[in-house]
């Protein structure tokens, strides 16, 4: 070959790879978002140094790309936080103003509101959910004068008919694929439902009494194994990712584990792994089939441009034996205060990390506050899609903390948190507020325990900065504060939304009758 030729092809060749490079950073990337279920802010050792469960694939995680330690759940407790994350508004908003849904519950969700999927699917996105919903959808039922969601026992089964399509659920919301179960894992029906259609009907009645591996009593299909849910769903991911890696479109899986929450499951290989307890063997097991995902998508070669978050729906639960775990020198709140359930940090400050190689930076950290409602904006602003007034209305663009140039330049200047009974705080800087004189949760004081509360201030305010355990209740010194922070939360409220914007309709209209600590803040 001659050296004009030698030049020729090298230039092609070079102009090939540049091409390349150029398109695949041009290129929408893939998202995996990993919700994991009650795992705490100091169950992670990235997080918590002072831990003692190993949690190796997670921070590896954390070493390729972005930790945010600021990070908080919209509320304390499950079904409040998914609403969240897929609508990027805060869950009060919605019908649910306390509580979580149960198995047999309707949605949540009307079809008409947008979520991260129906967005991301006007950009060619495959779309897809696997694991557990709990936002609620239509069981098809048998007696249509019948109710469902009306307790717990096996009575609400009774007329559902498993045979037949669900409704409203996630295909109806924009997900292209959808496999999972309706509640928690210890709520039933038990029955997996894949594209909206129970995948067998339940032949048998199960119940767990155990300490860790305790669920409720309910029918239960005969591929449904409870301590195989959690690998299933790993499973079930990993073939959807080597799936849509052959397609030029982008793919975007939500993926909300059932897992640690109780039921506590490790499977037999996993059991005593920690040398802590079940619930820390759990968390070792969930960390292990994080690192296959994540193997995979390198084997595949498309890890550079897929974006993994990796976080949890609220702190975690006391079924994780908190004794015990502290007996053995683990903490998992770590340094804060209150566990799931909680409006102290416990409840609703989490673990969170953003993995990008193509965009973010290795090993760095986020100091900045965020809220799991910023992840819908901030995938409009990847994606460069302009929110309507009613899309969003509590969700602001992480890009920004991520060190990525943002089209969308506002900043959250407040963040709301919200707790299992209703309770409300105000955080804003290093100052937050709590409306209420107890935990809001299942901590101590809890709240109606009156013994406790005797003496307790209406309010409580708290320096994060100084105080990040939320030990010196500053409320009388600081009525101002107290004041301003409560018109602030209050103008939240009214306005139906916290971001610039028209104001928007609260479900249940902008009139807030549960606003009851207007009447003891200003007695």
């Amino acid at each position: 070959m001659s050296i004009k030729k030698i030049f020729v092809f090298g230039f092609i060749s070079l102009l090939v790879l540049s091409c390349k490079k150029e398109s695949t950073s041009e290129k929408l990337p893939n998202i995996i978002y990993i919700l994991t279920d009650d795992l705490g802010y100091g169950d992670i050792s990235a997080f918590n140094p002072n831990g003692k469960i190993e949690t190796p694939h997670i921070d590896n995680l954390a070493k390729a790309g972005m930790k945010f330690t600021d990070a908080h759940t919209s509320s304390a407790v499950c079904t409040p936080t998914r609403y969240g994350i897929l609508t990027g508004r805060y869950n009060w908003r919605s019908q649910l103003k306390n509580g979580v849904l149960t198995g047999t519950s309707k949605a949540l969700i009307p079809n008409s509101r947008t979520t991260i999927a129906s967005l991301l699917k006007n950009k060619n996105y495959n779309t897809a959910y696997i694991g557990k919903w709990h936002l609620g959808w239509d069981w098809a039922k048998k007696d249509q004068d019948s109710t469902l969601g009306t307790g717990w026992n096996a009575t609400d089964y009774k007329n559902i008919d498993f045979s037949k399509p669900i409704t409203n659920g996630p295909k109806d919301l924009g997900f292209d694929y959808s496999f999972g179960h309706s509640g928690s894992l210890d709520m039933a029906p038990y029955v997996y439902v894949e594209n909206g259609l129970p995948t067998s009907v339940p032949t048998k009645i199960t119940v767990d009494k155990g300490k860790y591996t305790w669920w409720r009593e309910g029918p239960t299909g005969d591929d449904f194994i409870h301590d195989d849910v959690t690998p299933n769903f790993f499973r079930k991911s990993i073939s959807y990712i080597k799936d849509k890696a052959k397609d030029d479109n982008p793919f975007f899986l939500y993926l909300p584990l059932p897992s640690p929450h109780t039921p506590i499951l490790p499977t037999v290989k996993w059991q005593g792994k920690s040398n802590l307890n079940p619930y820390a063997d759990f968390v070792v097991m969930i960390d292990h089939y994080i690192g296959q995902l994540t193997s995979t998508l390198e084997e595949l070669g498309i890890q550079e441009n897929t974006l993994i978050v990796f976080t949890s729906d609220n702190g975690c639960s006391p079924q994780a034996d908190f004794m015990i775990l502290k007996e053995k020198g683990h903490n998992p709140s770590a340094i804060y205060r209150g566990h799931k359930a909680d409006i102290y940090e416990g409840g609703h400050r989490v673990p969170f990390i953003v993995k990008w190689p193509l965009k973010v930076k290795p090993n760095t950290v986020s100091e900045n506050t965020i809220c799991t409602t910023d992840f819908f904006a901030t995938v409009a602003d990847i994606a460069n899609i302009n929110l309507e007034d009613s899309e969003g209305e509590d969700s602001y663009s992480m890009l920004k903390s991520m060190s990525i140039p943002s089209n969308n330049t506002e900043e959250r200047t407040s963040t709301i948190h919200h707790s299992i009974n209703g309770s409300f705080a105000i955080r804003k800087g290093d100052y937050k507020l709590i409306l209420c004189p107890d935990s809001g949760g299942w901590s101590f004081p809890r709240p109606n325990n009156k013994k406790a509360l005797e003496g307790l201030p209406k309010v409580q305010l708290y320096n994060l900065k100084n105080d990040p355990g939320e030990q010196y209740n500053i409320a009388n010194d600081n009525e101002k504060m107290v004041s301003d922070l409560t018109a602030d939360l209050n103008e939240i409220i009214e306005n139906g939304r916290s971001t610039k914007g028209t104001k928007q309709l609260n479900d249940t209209g902008n009139h807030w009758k549960e606003l009851w600590w207007k009447e003891k803040t200003l007695n």
